[in-house]
């Protein structure tokens, strides 16, 4: 993934997380809150990888980068 697109990323993140402007969800969520959606998105990122299925698992990699960001 390219500078311009991790920035672009991190450019959403911080409208979703913004204070003011920011998604009422987004703005709550915590580390802790957070565990049940990663874990999820790294069940999903497992599945692909077992089926090989190397399409799919490139759509369930951003889902997971998306969650760590």
């Amino acid at each position: 993934m390219s500078n311009l697109k991790i920035n672009k990323l991190l450019k959403v993140m911080k409208t979703l997380r913004d204070p003011i402007r920011g998604c009422p969800w987004d703005k709550k969520q915590t580390m802790e809150s957070i565990i049940p959606y990663s874990i999820e998105e790294i069940y999903e990122v497992a599945e692909q990888v077992y089926a090989k299925n190397y399409l799919k698992l490139k759509d369930e990699l951003g889902d997971l980068l998306f969650q760590v960001v």
